[in-house]
């Protein structure tokens, strides 16, 4: 600390031109002290302005000065040199490559211990010394060292920014910075949307999955069950059959063993009979021992292939492959159903006319569907009320009581389309099947829950779905636009003129493909709706 000190004061008497300690030190009027050669060749240079100053204050002499040696700071300073520090200020009083330099230094320069945001210049201790002691000095605004000073030089009046400057400056990007927070927390609000469709995917497809798995080992098991049923009913059968085959061969072989038994004994006897020598005797016994009992029938056994229960195994094997070729079957139907399961991820939507433009399809209108007072004419996209009928043939298809008609395509997947109406229209989208014949509700766009509305009225929008009308409020204009993500359930219905403002959106989830449809619902005769093409 005592090293740092005494290196501090021998800043003090240094020369700020050439950083040296002073040689021959020189006081201008102005209270600083120079080299008197460093000073003299200063104002060398600044002869040709016939005007010298101050390198360090600014201060500015007419003329130029006469230079004095200041004999008792060459004294001092020769008092310094005798402690032996001969040398410059420390290297760490120097401005290395991170740091930022005193800007009045010449040669090698000192860190800048403050920049002045009005003089747009950074100072060294030594060279900051007028801010403190010079009174129009003493106004200037000290920071930080800085080496981005000439941000604060204002883009339109090229000078200092002042009060004003940075305050119109705040003001514009105070607006700037509202509509950045709106759209911010707009994104956020969609993004937490997205999440939340996303979180219900993951629910719903963990829920499918499990009640598939669930499902699939009910009926294996049931498959298991029946296999194993079948099974020991064919071993019952097999396990009966052969009780009763092996009942029905043991009695026979029991009786075959007795004829045996009967025929040796008989055999004896007359072998025994065949050696006496008693002519009466042989001849009294000969007709009881020669009579046989009745044969037991065996002409069968030898004659009968010895396969018995092998054809159960055979049946039972080509049960098995013909199993394995259904089950061979029904596995790729079932691995098919398992890799075409694809979660439609929520999209989104379009924000120009131009994105929605991108979804358009060609749409015509079915002539089965249209009512008979509905004619369809320019490729079947435009229809017409008229008071009399239309030369229609009869169709199960066609609206009967209600002036309305269906597009021929059905509408999936992402899909736009615009329509041009006259005094009066309803814009819908419906089921297929939706009612025809009557004019019950089940007929009519907008009040069943197979259909969806917006009616165009001068002035005036209003939705409707299963008999519930909404109020809607926007700029009126003969165009309206639809758009529909069938997957994802939206259907939103936009007024289209200069700009396209969002009338009305549905998020709900449709079970079935959807047909555009029209309604001249208490139009006047002659109201025209038609579908444009794009």
């Amino acid at each position: 600390m005592a090293q740092q000190g005494i290196q501090r004061d021998q800043v003090k008497f240094c020369c700020s031109i050439c950083l040296d300690l002073l040689m021959n030190p020189v006081t201008i009027p102005c209270g600083h002290n120079y080299c008197m050669g460093c000073i003299k060749t200063h104002w060398d240079e600044e002869d040709l302005k016939q005007i010298h100053s101050c390198p360090q204050c600014r201060q500015y002499f007419i003329p130029r000065p006469a230079l004095v040696k200041n004999t008792m700071l060459a004294d001092l300073v020769e008092e310094l040199k005798k402690t032996g520090l001969q040398a410059a200020p420390a290297d760490h009083f120097y401005a290395g490559p991170e740091d930022v330099a005193c800007d009045v230094c010449t040669g090698r320069k000192l860190k800048a211990l403050k920049s002045c945001l009005v003089c747009l210049i950074s100072y060294c201790e030594e060279h900051l010394q007028p801010h403190y002691d010079v009174a129009p000095l003493k106004k200037h605004k000290l920071v930080e060292p800085s080496e981005k000073l000439q941000e604060n030089i204002c883009s339109r009046h090229d000078e200092v920014m002042k009060m004003f400057c940075p305050a119109a400056e705040r003001t514009e990007r105070q607006r700037e910075l509202e509509v950045s927070r709106q759209n911010i927390q707009q994104r956020i609000q969609d993004r937490e949307k997205d999440v939340k469709l996303l979180q219900q995917q993951v629910e719903a497809i963990n829920r499918s999955a499990d009640k598939a798995v669930e499902d699939s080992g009910k009926i294996f098991t049931e498959l298991i069950r029946l296999i194993q049923k079948r099974s020991s009913d064919v071993e019952q059968q097999v396990r009966s059959k052969q009780e009763t085959e092996v009942s029905r061969v043991k009695e026979l072989q029991e009786k075959l063993q007795q004829e045996v038994t009967e025929l040796k004994r008989k055999d004896a006897e007359l072998k025994q009979l065949s050696h006496t020598e008693d002519h009466n005797h042989f001849l009294h016994n000969y007709p009881s021992l020669s009579r046989l009992s009745e044969s037991t029938d065996s002409s069968s056994i030898n004659i009968r292939p010895l396969r018995y229960f092998e054809d159960v195994t055979a049946a039972l094997s080509e049960v098995r492959d013909q199993l394995q070729d259904v089950l061979r079957e029904t596995w790729t139907n079932i691995s098919l159903r398992v890799t075409e399961v694809d979660v439609s991820l929520p999209q989104p939507e379009p924000k120009t006319r131009a994105e929605f433009l991108k979804y358009s399809r060609e749409i015509t209108l079915d002539p089965n569907t249209a009512h008979t007072q509905l004619l369809l004419s320019d490729g079947n996209r435009k229809a017409t009320q008229m008071n009399e009928e239309q030369p229609y043939s009869s169709d199960s298809c066609r609206f009967n009581s209600f002036w309305q008609v269906l597009s021929r395509e059905n509408l999936s997947g992402r899909c736009y389309w615009e329509v041009e109406w006259s005094s009066r229209c309803t814009v819908a989208i419906a089921y297929k099947d939706i009612g025809r014949t009557g004019n019950s509700n089940k007929c009519a766009f907008g009040y069943n829950d197979k259909s969806w509305a917006l009616d165009c009225i001068n002035g005036c929008y209003e939705f409707r779905h299963n008999n519930v009308t909404t109020p809607v409020s926007g700029p009126q204009s003969s165009r309206v636009g639809v758009y529909l993500d069938h997957s994802a359930g939206i259907l939103s219905f936009y007024s289209i003129s200069e700009t396209m403002t969002l009338l009305h959106r549905v998020q709900t989830t449709f079970t079935q493909p959807l047909y555009a449809g029209l309604w001249f619902y208490g139009a006047p005769v002659g109201a025209t709706a038609e579908l444009c093409r794009q």
